[in-house]
């Protein structure tokens, strides 16, 4: 039976993908494993620098003054690698779930964290909007996508400082002016590749400004100096995630998936808004793309769903204990044709009850 999985992470990578890293698994250089090459050898180098490549090619960052790096720790360990190269005096970042929660408390290790806007208060079911961005501030931070809640930045602000994003569960999904930002950061097991590295995307010139030492492993410009294999890079996680956007550049790129990622987010979001056994959590204008966030109202059909989703070869759509209820994540290798099967299902349930 097919299989169709909404799992939020990590993410569901395409077939042709998997494929061929798990041939370089068995062989990836004239016999020898991928796994077990030196990663300083002159395969794995073009590798790297490849993956960094296309990052910036397919962001439309290419000659701008930015870098890209492939590190480790994911986008938890960003939170602090942020703090510790950019923060100076202070600090504003919007607060909009728990991830953009757990930065602000990494930061406010070093200094003091102004929260410029905060949707807390509604359980984060939006996002703020009508902010005001101090701009005697070391920089500003915001969370493009929120996994756990559902929502999603549809504009970002025009900011008057440097302007920091975690992106790491819509980072090439959309089209956006990529170059407002001055920092993009994203874990690649939710829209990228596999657990185990996460993209860094700097511009230069910001650095270098905090009067602080920074750990050599902590620090931006170190790795910028050592083409991001300053230590010995997760070789597997990199060369998946190369290929992962060869496989999108060579869909069209942004622009393209961005079309069927629409499609896929229309389809399902139409269903909860005309189901009445269904309600959505986050509020309408702010729905996030990536993940859609729903619940029953009726709790009593919970068993018959549930068996329903299982029959359908439906995976990893439960939602978050913040939340509850159901969560689709419809990331870029996502098909249409899975989101049509859980919308099957969810019309069907409507049809018995």
């Amino acid at each position: 039976m097919k299989r169709h999985n909404f799992s939020a992470g990590p993410c569901i990578l395409p077939g042709s993908v998997l494929q061929k890293a798990s041939e370089a698994v068995i062989n990836f250089d004239n016999g020898l494993s991928l796994l077990e090459i030196s990663h300083r050898s002159k395969p794995f180098v073009d590798v790297m620098e490849n993956a960094r490549a296309l990052a910036l090619e397919l962001l439309g960052l290419e000659g701008k003054g930015y870098k890209a790096l492939f590190l480790q720790g994911g986008a938890s360990t960003q939170f602090l690698m942020v703090a510790l190269n950019m923060l100076e005096k202070r600090a504003g970042y919007l607060n909009t779930g728990t991830w953009s929660d757990k930065a602000i408390k990494e930061a406010q290790l070093y200094d003091d964290i102004y929260e410029v806007a905060s949707s807390k208060d509604a359980n984060y079911n939006y996002i703020p909007k009508g902010y005001d961005i101090p701009t005697d501030y070391d920089y500003f931070h915001c969370t493009s996508n929120n996994t756990i809640f559902g929502t999603q930045m549809k504009e970002f602000p025009n900011s008057p400082i440097p302007m920091i994003c975690d992106m790491s569960s819509d980072i090439f999904s959309r089209q956006l002016d990529f170059s407002k930002f001055d920092i993009i950061y994203a874990g690649a097991q939710k829209n990228m590749g596999p657990a185990g590295t996460t993209l860094v995307v700097i511009k230069e010139e910001v650095l270098g400004k905090v009067s602080r030492k920074i750990p050599s492993m902590m620090d931006y410009k170190v790795h910028i100096s050592k083409s991001s294999m300053f230590n010995t890079p997760p070789v597997f996680a990199v060369y998946t995630s190369m290929l992962t956007l060869e496989w999108l550049k060579n869909l069209g790129g942004i622009a393209a998936i961005e079309k069927e990622n629409d499609k896929k987010a229309q389809l399902i979001y139409s269903e909860i808004d005309l189901n009445p056994l269904f309600k959505g959590f986050s509020t309408k204008a702010d729905r996030s793309t990536m993940n859609a966030t729903f619940t029953l109202v009726n709790e009593d059909l919970k068993e018959t769903f549930e068996t329903m989703v299982k029959e359908a070869g439906i995976n990893g759509l439960n939602g978050h204990r913040s939340v509850g209820g159901y969560r689709a994540s419809m990331y870029n290798a996502l098909p249409l044709e899975s989101v049509g099967v859980l919308v099957d299902v969810m019309s069907e349930l409507e049809r018995k009850a």
